[in-house]
Formats: C-alpha cells, sequence, structure tokens
C-alpha cells in the first residue's frame, strides 16, 4: 500500500496585536480564516474565542504577534501561534479556558513565551492548498474593530450556534419520529429524549448514558468472540495436528514396526474422538442456547452410568489423584435422559480431575424425596474435589461460556471454558439445579440437583396465583411479559416505576411479585429491601427479572429475592417454578417406572 503524500506546512501570514480594537480584528480574522479554510462554523468560533481571550490577557506584554500557518498534511490542522515578550504571559485561567475549547500548548522563556492553538479542519489537505490564496489577502487585510462592532460580531456569532443548535434538536426530533416505525423499545428511549430537550435538556444525558451501556455490552460480545476463537481454534488444532502428524509418520514409514504403528493408529484414532466429542459439545451448546435441545425422558440405570464413567474417566487422574465414584446408597427408579446426565457429570468430573494435583476426585449420589413420599423427590449429585479451588470473585464468571480463570488455574491446563457452563444449561433443561462452593487451595464442591421424574408442564399443572404485582418501568416489556403472567396467574397488576410499588403492594397484597432490577426513581434493590423491612410483606415471594449480568456483590443484595432470572429467556415456566417454591401443588401424573413394564 502506498504512503499517503506528505504536505509541507504553508505560513498565511503574521499580525501585530498593539490595542484593544485589533484583539478585535484578530477574533474576527481567526473566525473567516477558519471558516474559509474548511472549519465548521462552531469550531471557527472556538478558535476565535480562544484566541480573544488569549491576546485580551497578554495585550499588556512588550510586543504581542498572532502568526497563522496551514499545516495541511492529514489531519489538516489550522495553526496560530500567539507570541509575546516583556510580560508575565496569560493567565492560568485564560489557558485554562482556552484548553477547553481546543487543543492548547504554552512555552515560556525568561520574559518572552508562545502559545499554540490549533483547529482541526474537515476538508482534504488539496482543498485546504487550494484555499490558502484567499486566506492570506484575507489576513493581509486585517485591521482593527470597535468594542461596539467586536460584540455586535459576537452576537452574530452567538445566533448562529443557537440557530445551529435549534436544527441539530429538530433533526433529533425527526429520527425519533423514524425510529418510532421500527422498535418500540428504542421509540420509549428516543420519545422520552424528545421530550427533555424541549423542557430541560437531560435527555441528551440519558442518550449518551444509553450510547456507554451499547458500548459495554460490544466490548463483552467483543470480548467472547475472542474467547471463543481462541480457545476453539486451539481446542481443535490439536486434535487435528495429531491426526495429520501422525498419518505423516506413517506415509513417510511403511516399514514402520507393527507395534509402532498400532501405536500410532490407537492415538490417530483418539485424537479423531476428542475431535468429535469437541464438535459435538459445540453443536450441543448451540442447541442449548437456541433451544432446540430437548430432553429425551427414559428409565435410567444410574449404576451402569456411574460405571461407564468410572471406566472412561479414571485414566485422566494425575498420579497421586484417585476418582471414587461411589455406588447410589438407595436404588431408585429414576427418569432421566441418560445422555445429558453423563455429559453434566463427565464434563463436573474432567474438569475437577485437570485442576486436581493431589487428593481426590469424589463423586456421590443421594436421593431425596423417594417417589410416594410428600414431595416430588430429587437426584442430589455432589462432585468434590481437592483442587486450586476458585476465587471468590471468579465464582459467578466460570459459568460465562469460554470464559477461563487466569493465572495458575489455566498454566498447563487447555480448554474451551464451555464445560461449567454446558452442564449447568442441561441442569436447568431436566428441570434441575447446579451449585458451585469453591474456596482457593482446599477445592470445589458441585451439587445438582435433579428431579426423579419429568417436571410436569407447568401451565397446565402448577398452582395459579389469585394476585401477581410486576414492577418495571420498560412498557416495553411489560407488554411483552403481561401474556407470560397472566398464564400463572388470574390478575396481573402492573406498577411502572419502583417509588409506588410499595404502596401498590401493600394495597394488593399479592401472591407474588415480579421485579425489574434497574428502574431509574427507585430501582430493584431498593424496592426489594423495602419489602423485606416490612413484617406484612416480607414473606411475599419476590422474582427480580433483569438483562444485566450480575457481580457477587449484586447477588449478595437480593439474598431476599426467590431467584434472579435473565430476561431474554424469560418463561411462564420458570416463573412459576420460581414463585410456588415450596406452595402445595396438584401431584404429578405417575410416570412408568421400569417395575410397571410387563
Amino acid at each position: 500500500m502506498n504512503a499517503p503524500p506528505r504536505y509541507a506546512p504553508v505560513h498565511l501570514a503574521g499580525v501585530v496585536i498593539t490595542s484593544v480594537q485589533e484583539t478585535f480584528a484578530l477574533r474576527r480574522s481567526a473566525k473567516e480564516v477558519a471558516e474559509l479554510l474548511g472549519a465548521e462554523g462552531q469550531d471557527a468560533i472556538r478558535l476565535a474565542t480562544a484566541l480573544s481571550e488569549l491576546s485580551r490577557d497578554l495585550l499588556g506584554s512588550g510586543t504581542l504577534s498572532a502568526d497563522f500557518e496551514l499545516r495541511p498534511d492529514p489531519p489538516s490542522v489550522l495553526r496560530v501561534t500567539l507570541a509575546w515578550r516583556g510580560g508575565p504571559g496569560p493567565s492560568a485561567e485564560a489557558l485554562e479556558a482556552s484548553a477547553r475549547l481546543l487543543p492548547t500548548t504554552r512555552t515560556q522563556g525568561a520574559g518572552s513565551g508562545r502559545v499554540r492553538v490549533e483547529q482541526r479542519l474537515a476538508v482534504t489537505a488539496d482543498e485546504a492548498l487550494a484555499r490558502h490564496g484567499r486566506a492570506q489577502r484575507l489576513l493581509r487585510a486585517h485591521g482593527g474593530s470597535t468594542a461596539s462592532e467586536d460584540a455586535q460580531a459576537q452576537t452574530r456569532d452567538l445566533i448562529a450556534a443557537l440557530e445551529q443548535t435549534r436544527a441539530q434538536r429538530e433533526e433529533l426530533q425527526r429520527l425519533n419520529g423514524e425510529l418510532e416505525e421500527t422498535n418500540r423499545g428504542v421509540l420509549a428511549l428516543y420519545s422520552e429524549l424528545s421530550e427533555e430537550l424541549e423542557e430541560t435538556n437531560r435527555g441528551v444525558v440519558a442518550l449518551y448514558a444509553e450510547l456507554d451501556e451499547k458500548s459495554r455490552q460490544l466490548r463483552e460480545a467483543s470480548e467472547a468472540k475472542t474467547r471463543f476463537w481462541a480457545n476453539v481454534s486451539h481446542e481443535l488444532r490439536t486434535p487435528v495436528n495429531a491426526v495429520v502428524g501422525l498419518a505423516g509418520l506413517l506415509l513417510g514409514a511403511p516399514d514402520t514396526p507393527d507395534g509402532a504403528r498400532r501405536h500410532q493408529l490407537s492415538l490417530i484414532a483418539d485424537s479423531g474422538r476428542t475431535l468429535l466429542a469437541l464438535v459435538d459439545e459445540l453443536l450441543d451448546v448451540a442447541k442449548a442456547e437456541s433451544g432446540n435441545l430437548e430432553p429425551a425422558w427414559a428409565p435410567l440405570d444410574l449404576r451402569a452410568v456411574l460405571a461407564h464413567l468410572e471406566g472412561t474417566l479414571r485414566g485422566l487422574a494425575r498420579p497421586g489423584v484417585t476418582l471414587v465414584i461411589a455406588p447410589p446408597a438407595v436404588v431408585t427408579p429414576v427418569l432421566g435422559d441418560e445422555t445429558m446426565l453423563v455429559r453434566i457429570l463427565r464434563n463436573l468430573l474432567s474438569n475437577a480431575l485437570k485442576f486436581t494435583e493431589t487428593g481426590s476426585v469424589r463423586l456421590e449420589t443421594a436421593v431425596e424425596g423417594a417417589p410416594g413420599s410428600t414431595g416430588p423427590g430429587h437426584l442430589v449429585l455432589t462432585v468434590a474435589d481437592t483442587g486450586v479451588g476458585i476465587p471468590a470473585d471468579q465464582q459467578g464468571r466460570v459459568f460465562e461460556e469460554f470464559y477461563q480463570v487466569k493465572g495458575q488455574h489455566q498454566r498447563g491446563r487447555p480448554g474451551t471454558g464451555l464445560g461449567l457452563p454446558y452442564a449447568r444449561r442441561l441442569t436447568e433443561l431436566l428441570g434441575g439445579t447446579l451449585r458451585l462452593e469453591s474456596e482457593p487451595g482446599r477445592g470445589t464442591t458441585i451439587t445438582v440437583r435433579l428431579p426423579l421424574r419429568p417436571p410436569a408442564d407447568d401451565r397446565r399443572t402448577a398452582t395459579r396465583l389469585p394476585v401477581l404485582v410486576t414492577v418495571d418501568d420498560d412498557p416495553a416489556f411489560r407488554a411483552v411479559v403481561k401474556p407470560l403472567l397472566h398464564e400463572i396467574a388470574d390478575t396481573v397488576v402492573e406498577v411502572a416505576d419502583g417509588r409506588s410499588a410499595l404502596a401498590v403492594v401493600r394495597r394488593q397484597r399479592p401472591d407474588g411479585i415480579v421485579l425489574d432490577l434497574h428502574m431509574d426513581d427507585v430501582d430493584g434493590y431498593d424496592v426489594l429491601a423495602g419489602l423485606h423491612a416490612d413484617p406484612e410483606l416480607r414473606r411475599i415471594p419476590v422474582v427480580i427479572v433483569t438483562s444485566a449480568t450480575l457481580h457477587a456483590a449484586d447477588r449478595a443484595r437480593l439474598a431476599h429475592a426467590r431467584a434472579v432470572l435473565h430476561k431474554p429467556t424469560l418463561t411462564s415456566g420458570r416463573l412459576a417454578a420460581a414463585l410456588t417454591a415450596g406452595r402445595p401443588a396438584p401431584p404429578p401424573p405417575r410416570p412408568t417406572l421400569p417395575e410397571d413394564v410387563p
């Protein structure tokens, strides 16, 4: 690629300033030259204002001059240098005022100095050079003006700036009208922005806040994409390189002994199986993300599942690490998806073995509330290791796809960062929960609780709530979530802001509350704290809904909520499960268990 052309600076003119009238003329000439060379109107006014403030402050010097120079090399810049001799130089206030308007630099020696102000031009170098002759002629015609003329010029500049501001405001209103036709969510933001611009101009602040949030989301998406390609490319290249390299050895050495040949073929087969498993895992993650992965419920033989895992994973243990898979304490008929269960446990156990250098990795199985008791029953699987552990500030992030803990947790331990997120996603698809507890240097314990039978259809069997209150300041989201709420409640009361939420709850006494976390006036944290502080309201179940990523400190403030659900994946089933947890529900239909099959 050819380097861009470089242009030599062009000296336009120098003017001597000896009176107040000539400072007025300097302001006018600077504005006209800047506009002539391609600066926008408000930029030219900024330059004129900065030079006017500085020259007035320097007027008491022995000599004062202003030198205009065009530097066309991209980006094109108009540079004005004020030089003085025999004076103290500009005050700190004048320099600060100029620096707020334009890039300003100062150099000063004994009794003399320079202040340089630069204004970028919105034209190409060729265009600026084509106009420099007219700029020189304009500066040669530099002359003084009266205070009255200067005041009139400043008034004209102010009127022009106000007119441009008004035009920009009208353009924003036009854009708001167009966006209203295509995006109801953006409509709410821009409608509010338009109203606030007309009243107090606060809409500009809201716009910049929204832009910052979008930028943050884009940065997070970019980081996730970078992690994905880095991790997946490494994991894919490793087995592919092994297959290609070993195949090349076999082809290049046809006289290889049978024993070595069989060993190389077995390594090729192992690498192929590793590659296939990784591709299957990536495809399943994509299916789960899109909602296309559904459990295939069938009777499970837990002993066979655990024996299979022990046989396939024992070889992954490091020397000095013991893998213990305890047999089920109680043989209870269990319905589930064997493939999903095996993948959950295989990811958890292989992850534990990877990060355990001494000690043990242990899997224990227990049954809580077996069929025949008052509850539906759960299968509880606990994977405990004596590995490096996970710092508290990283325990929430390990469930982000493609994220890997930095430091000793990663050195020498390759992976995609999909294991824990994939295991939790599969657990949720089976209607269960996955909980992690860890302490650096002492190991990690992960507990998986799965139902012993398929979860019943929430719409048909879940206990309906007589009254449900939803608190959210986004009308678009309230419109989207309202049909979901009517599936689980007879009456839905909408509250549009957090400030009036407590009063509505006291009046309605609902059977559940769906609470948005981030609201402008009073946010969900404060509403939740107010509900908990009231002895008459603290027992009402509250479910938090949000689209933001929560840190450990944020989750600690939500300890009194039943659950925290993500807005994009919100369903009536998840809401019902969170709000009715602990309520008596109709008995589910009895599944076909192994002993029922003739």
